[in-house]
């Protein structure tokens, strides 16, 4: 075996670009995530946990009111320990209690995406077994409906008990501020439904006094259940314990030089395992502050990180690009701005050097999946690289190999890449099959297989490529599409860009680019821009056919659903 063709196993490379003060490894405490918040409570417990709109809730504020809803839990709706509850909101108060509440309880959180219909929801029912569900008033019809569909078909498998919520239930004196929010959103922040009969209402369960048993929840008992979006068939639950998060929470504050003086803005929907993470288990184990937003919207964000003076973002690199594209971003103070970074897709690199030049900023770029409890890797925040993954996290061992023998890949060549650390989840949910196909064992340690393709460079940071089946063969010329959308992106009409492949009667595959264009650019022809790729890239990497729309297709958590538009364009 060549040298060249060793050395990305090297686990040591990066390490010369490691954060300074920074460990290489850490112990994951041997408590459950809920002790974070006891903790935290007994150390900040008038500090402000969380703001959401007008309401400022404090330490002590959300301790009480996680107690009384673990009382519910137990009590009422009968939960113990091991059981899993469904948890369905968007990001506010309720999500946090709520969350902290089922893990007080000894029980398992199945975060599940609000964007979810009917159809799809009575899978988070009956594939976790959930007995019980707590949802927003907005997602109520749906989940009820799921709920008649599985007790029609399988009624022993039918949800016992929904808590529902309206979102003005936790802001100051139970309803809407007079304004900080769109018009639109203000039909469903307080939106009030009928319920059936297993219902209850969130003021009734929080109202009811009660009170959970002494917590018995240890490290290595599972603690959330997040489901991937999966490639084909059904969504599968991810198998985390207390231990596999903790360690990148503890990471994760250490890796941004966390404390209780930071202030975050919690956008990233919290039901993803980003959001999850930074959102809301990061703060409580900080004991600092986080400023809520239950949806994306560019001049509510604009507002927030002004007024509250946030110093630290996590969000998907799209946000970004829509708060810079704001006819209004001139009138927002972005200076209190000290960390900001993410994942999901690549931020591209024109709006990282403005962001660099304007605001003195570098975004932090990672990478990570549901599987790997959010960041396997991570650009080191005092050298980062553009449009790179980053280096291995803390703790972890990450390789590129070959997809069909495994072997190692040399410096700068594509393979897939591998992943072995503490934050590994243990296993797809009640599916053997999957989860023996999604490890393999290299030098007696077992990797997680991604399925995306990356490369490492000679300083050991790691590069997307693409996704193992997302590959456009051209004529025998491979083309990832990742890597012509981050080129599309310095075309001054192009705000956002998808390509896709297309049959192509001569070449088999060819490139189609799906984009959305800039407002101040709607006269831009798919000519002019075909003509521009042919001046900035390869040949054959050159768009063939290009499409113009108003929006591509996003996921809950705000990534391109390029799949979708792979898909119509398969069957169209």
């Amino acid at each position: 075996m060549s040298t060249a063709a060793a050395t990305p196993a090297d686990p040591t490379r990066h390490f010369a670009f490691w954060p300074k003060r920074q460990p290489r490894e850490l112990d994951t405490p041997d408590t459950s995530l809920w002790a974070n918040l006891d903790i935290t409570h007994r150390r900040y417990a008038d500090r402000p946990a969380f703001v959401f709109f007008d309401r400022v809730i404090s330490y002590r504020e959300l301790f009480s009111s996680v107690e009384k809803l673990a009382g519910w839990l137990q009590q009422v709706a009968g939960v113990k320990k091991g059981d899993r509850v469904a948890l369905c909101l968007q990001n506010s108060p309720q999500f946090v209690i709520a969350y902290y509440a089922v893990l007080r309880a000894d029980a398992v959180v199945v975060p599940v995406n609000p964007m979810n219909k009917a159809a799809e929801l009575t899978h988070y029912i009956t594939d976790p077994v959930a007995r019980v569900a707590i949802v927003g008033s907005d997602l109520a019809a749906a989940w009820i409906a799921a709920n008649q569909e599985v007790a029609a078909t399988k009624p022993d498998m039918a949800l016992q008990h929904l808590l529902v919520t309206r979102y003005c239930d936790e802001m100051s004196k139970g309803a809407l501020p007079a304004g900080g929010f769109p018009d639109a959103w203000r039909a469903w922040l307080d939106l009030a439904v009928d319920m059936p009969t297993y219902a209850t209402a969130w003021r009734d369960a929080m109202g009811a006094g009660l009170t959970a048993s002494a917590p018995i929840a240890g490290p290595d008992d599972l603690a959330v259940l997040p489901y991937t979006s999966g490639t084909t068939g059904l969504p599968k639950g991810c198998m985390h314990t207390h231990r596999t998060i903790m360690h990148n929470v503890v990471s994760g504050a250490v890796w941004a030089n966390g404390s209780s003086a930071v202030v975050s803005l919690a956008v990233v929907p919290m039901f993803h395992i980003t959001g999850m993470l930074y959102g809301l288990h990061v703060p409580i184990y900080l004991g600092s502050c986080a400023v809520i937003m239950p949806r994306w919207d560019r001049d509510v964000a604009g507002r927030l990180i002004s007024t509250y003076k946030v110093t630290s973002w996590t969000m998907v690199p799209t946000m970004m690009i829509d708060l810079l594209a704001s006819p209004n971003v001139a009138q927002y103070d972005l200076s209190s701005l000290q960390y900001i970074g993410g994942g999901g897709a690549a931020m591209p690199q024109a709006v990282a050097q403005k962001l660099l030049d304007q605001f003195g900023l570098k975004f932090v770029e990672g990478y990570g999946l549901t599987e790997t409890a959010a960041p396997s890797h991570s650009n080191p925040p005092d050298a980062p690289k553009q449009q790179c993954l980053g280096v291995p996290y803390v703790g972890t061992d990450s390789r590129v190999v070959n997809p069909d023998t495994l072997a190692p890949c040399a410096i700068g060549e594509s393979g897939e890449i591998v992943i072995h650390g503490p934050q590994v989840f243990k296993g797809y949910w009640q599916n053997r099959s999957a989860t023996e196909a999604a490890f393999v064992e290299i030098d007696g340690k077992q990797f997680f297989r991604s399925g995306d393709m990356g490369r490492v460079d000679e300083d050991g940071y790691f590069f997307m490529t693409d996704r193992l089946k997302r590959m456009i063969n051209a004529s025998g010329f491979k083309v990832w599409p990742a890597e012509v959308e981050a080129l599309l992106f310095r075309h001054p009409a192009v705000a956002e860009a998808c390509v896709i492949s297309t049959r192509d009667p001569y070449r088999g595959e060819t490139v189609k680019a799906v984009i959305v264009l800039r407002h101040d650019a709607r006269e831009t022809t798919a000519q002019q821009i075909i003509d521009w790729a042919h001046d900035n890239m390869a040949a054959y990497k050159v768009p063939r056919i290009v499409e113009f729309t108003e929006a591509l297709p996003k996921s809950g958590s705000g990534k391109v659903m390029w799949r979708a538009l792979q898909e119509r364009e398969s069957t169209g």
